[in-house]
């Protein structure tokens, strides 16, 4: 059948006889063959709806006039922060339209330097990107990993920094892990899974990960395995050799909870076991470095705000560790040691705070930071006086500086120049109350001089998962969204990380109804305060912001004009059974339990959708290679949100192609759909 609504003719999208039995209620899944993303009927339906959204978006007037301006903004310089390697410094840099940054190496910062690695040799399109990269401590071999169309799935190779040629080494199915280097720089431990179907492997569940070693110059079927768990299915592995190289850290994780598990293996003494060290689920725990046989760890346990304690390997009971750095008011992000200092990163109130403490736990200063924003880097070796960290805001684009840790001076090393003026904007953090009355923080930015009578187009974003905090960051769509004299919102909801492990907590499971009113809160705040009104206002977010924006348009279609959820989890009942789905459950709960499904079903957009209710105008964006959250999440509820809605509103769905998830989408996909988003906005919003 097809659907209708004004003048859309919607893709037949037929219903087919499928229910579930979930604890005693049958669910109807009448669109469960939109999960098979290669049959030729998913496929016809993708050419189908693709060309419903592009003849609409085509359309749109202004959208030429959009796509131009995000295109000449964005051709400007982009630097990451420098990092050194023996002799060697590294730094990543963007011409300005280059669809992925490349990696510069050079003998000093004064020198010319020399591409080291250009993604953008690696595809015609400029969807093979760069996934991960490590150094050798003797500046002489690069390990990096290459994401294909977006995938999970990384291929690492290895390249020789001096003549930049690559080596024979070429390592495969490798999802969720890095590269870490041994000591004696002849390989490198990492993690992967067993080889799935290759017809399947964007949508078969991944179980099972191992830690293996690879040793240069060989093949991946001679790496040496370290340590796997065949009666632990779900347990994941994460290697990192300590600077010294004494030892290596595995990092045991389970699902996406920040809690963890840290054993130990000593690598100067041959052939040693594996140790336990932190053998209970019950906190999270981050080795910073080690002092001899002595362990600094992050950890919040007993401290939702985040510590550091030193745990002696040789007295490792618990009622031995000591306190270094206590909880404080602020949240700690993570921490470095340089100078032997330790570097620490917090949030105060979603806005960055970086301290210097000795190694005995003392203030030594609080770094002067440029402004209200967000600070990274500050990376390096222990002895290391010399380090860079990137600054930026709302309305400041990624600025570089080096710090001198001796001095606590910061100098500008590298400072974009795009086209447009700062002081034109400006940027507010205020605090509004939730449903149950707890103020969440929110950040309002906009064009001075706006008239606050409730006729400003807004765009609130928000995420409220997974432990994720959403600080100050540039963005040039966003920054055209406010040219056009549009309000940018971004709200810090529950079951992010902003105020540490109990806020998180707030917004899990069967909290997560928290997390939708704090948004709805934001929204209606926004309209109160007459920055915008019911029918000038957008919601947005991804991933699980998608879920965010699915759960509350369901909740509350009279309150927004448009909704954008992108890449998003919408049906709670299956998400555990595609790829990393099961990870989630730790966030969500699960439906093969009863009590988290009563909670799940109570807000899954796809299961709380109600015929013949008029919603937002609504484009849902996802990607046909997204094998972190599977497409059919967008393709179900896309079918049956065409069917259930009533109205003038449109209701579409944009499938990219030869993408994933988002990490390392190329810059020209990354503006095509910018422009295709402002434009739906300035349709449905009516923007002049």
């Amino acid at each position: 059948m097809t659907s209708s609504s004004n003048n859309f003719t919607y893709p037949a999208a037929h219903q087919i006889e499928q229910s579930d039995n979930y604890h005693g209620v049958n669910v109807k899944d009448p669109y469960r063959w939109l999960e098979d993303p290669d049959s030729a009927e998913t496929k016809n339906w993708i050419v189908g709806q693709n060309k419903v959204t592009g003849e609409y978006l085509s359309n749109i007037a202004p959208k030429e006039k959009i796509q131009q301006r995000l295109t000449n903004l964005w051709d400007y310089e982009k630097y990451g922060s420098p990092f050194k390697r023996s002799i060697y410094y590294f730094y990543f840099k963007n011409d300005g339209l280059q669809n992925q940054s490349v990696l510069y190496a050079l003998n000093s910062l004064n020198d010319e330097p020399r591409i080291l690695l250009d993604p953008n040799q690696l595809s015609e399109d400029g969807t093979v990107a760069l996934s991960g990269l490590s150094i050798s401590d003797d500046g002489k071999w690069l390990a990096y990993g290459l994401s294909t169309a977006g995938s999970d799935w990384i291929e690492y190779k290895v390249k020789d920094i001096e003549t930049g040629k690559d080596s024979s080494d070429h390592l495969k199915w490798i999802k969720f892990s890095g590269a870490s280097w041994t000591k004696d720089n002849q390989g490198f431990f990492y993690s992967r899974y067993d080889g799935p179907n290759e017809e399947t492997k964007l949508e078969d569940v991944n179980y099972y990960q191992k830690l293996y070693y690879h040793r240069l110059g060989t093949e991946q079927a001679e790496d040496t395995l370290i340590y796997h768990r065949p009666d632990q299915k779900e347990w994941g592995f994460g290697g990192g050799v300590t600077e010294d190289g004494k030892y290596l850290i595995i990092g045991v994780w389970l699902g996406t909870d920040s809690i963890n598990l840290v054993f130990y293996k000593n690598l100067e003494q041959p052939n040693s076991e594996v140790v336990e060290l932190i053998s209970e689920f019950e906190a999270s725990y981050s080795v910073v470095d080690n002092d001899g046989d002595t362990f600094w760890v992050q950890t919040d346990l007993d401290a939702p705000r985040g510590k550091i304690i030193a745990i002696d390997l040789n007295n490792p009971d618990k009622d031995n560790w000591q306190e270094i750095i206590p909880e404080a008011d602020e949240t700690l992000e993570g921490v470095g040691i340089l100078n032997n200092q330790f570097v620490a990163d917090y949030l105060k109130d979603a806005r960055s705070q970086v301290k210097i403490f000795d190694l005995d736990g003392s203030l030594v200063r609080e770094v002067e930071l440029p402004g209200i924003g967000s600070a990274g880097g500050f990376g390096g070796k222990r002895e290391d006086t010399e380090t860079f960290y990137t600054f930026t805001g709302f309305t400041t684009p990624a600025t570089i500086y080096s710090y001198d840790m001796v001095t606590g001076e910061s100098k500008l090393f590298r400072q974009p120049k795009v086209d447009f003026d700062p002081d034109d904007y400006e940027t507010k953090q205020v605090f509004y109350p939730s449903k149950d009355g707890t103020k969440i923080p929110m950040f309002v930015t906009h064009k001075k001089g706006i008239k606050l009578d409730g006729n400003n187009p807004a765009y609130l974003y928000a995420y409220g998962g997974f432990n994720i905090s959403l600080p100050p960051t540039f963005s040039i769509s966003n920054l055209v969204w406010m040219e056009m004299g549009g309000i940018f919102a971004v709200a810090n909801l529950r079951g992010g990380g902003e105020y540490g492990e109990a806020w998180h907590q707030a917004g899990m499971k069967d909290k997560k109804q928290n997390v939708f009113d704090d948004f709805i809160a934001a929204a209606e705040w926004l309209i109160e305060k007459e920055y915008t009104s019911t029918k000038k206002i957008a919601i947005a977010g991804g991933s699980n912001g998608g879920l965010l924006v699915g759960a509350c348009m369901t909740q509350r279609p009279d309150l927004f004009a448009a909704a954008l959820p992108a890449v998003g989890v919408l049906d709670m009942l299956r998400f555990h059974k595609f790829t990393i789905g099961w990870a989630w459950c730790a966030e969500y709960g699960t439906p093969d339990d009863e009590e988290d499904f009563k909670t799940l079903y109570a807000y899954s957009p796809l299961h709380n959708l109600k015929e013949g209710t008029s919603y937002p105008a609504t484009m849902i964006t996802t990607a046909d290679h997204d094998d972190r959250v599977v497409p059919a999440h967008s393709f179900k509820f896309a079918a049956a949100l065409q069917a259930a809605h009533k109205g003038d509103n449109p209701v579409l769905i944009r499938i990219e192609t030869k993408a994933g998830h988002g990490a390392g989408k190329p810059t020209t996909k990354v503006i095509e759909e910018a422009a295709d988003k402002w434009a739906f906005l300035v349709d449905n919003l009516n923007i002049e």
